[in-house]
């Protein structure tokens, strides 16, 4: 276990009210918090990573996602469906082909603030 410094916590007891008061009126739900939670859980994985960045290059089919990655199309329909389920991508049918794309604005903008972060710390 990592040794703690003394420096990076309070060294008496010293709680501003008005300051949790405030925080607490405007904290999310619990059933939020955790979805938010799953949310980056989920980014944590760098395949589904992969994929969110190229959808937000542009609209791809499966086949495409999985030429691209040189990943197997099962494999790449997987992270897809996670990636679904969290409402991060959306398809549409054009005749048998499934075309993917981000879910909505949020999405990208939430990427294109993860990628500065990392790119320009």
């Amino acid at each position: 276990m990592a040794s703690r410094n003394k420096k990076d916590i309070c060294e008496i007891l010293c709680i501003n009210q008005k300051k949790v008061n405030a925080v607490r009126k405007v904290m999310q739900t619990d059933g939020v918090i955790k979805k938010l939670a799953e949310t980056f859980k989920v980014l944590g994985d760098p395949t589904r990573t992969q994929i969110l960045y190229a959808l937000a290059q542009d609209e791809l089919c499966v086949c495409d996602l999985a030429c691209l990655l040189k990943k197997t199309q099962s494999a790449v329909s997987h992270q897809l469906r996670v990636l679904r389920n969290l409402d991060l991508v959306k398809y549409r049918k054009d005749g048998k082909i499934a075309y993917y794309s981000l879910n909505d604005i949020h999405i990208r903008n939430l990427f294109a603030e993860g990628l500065e972060h990392v790119k320009n710390p």
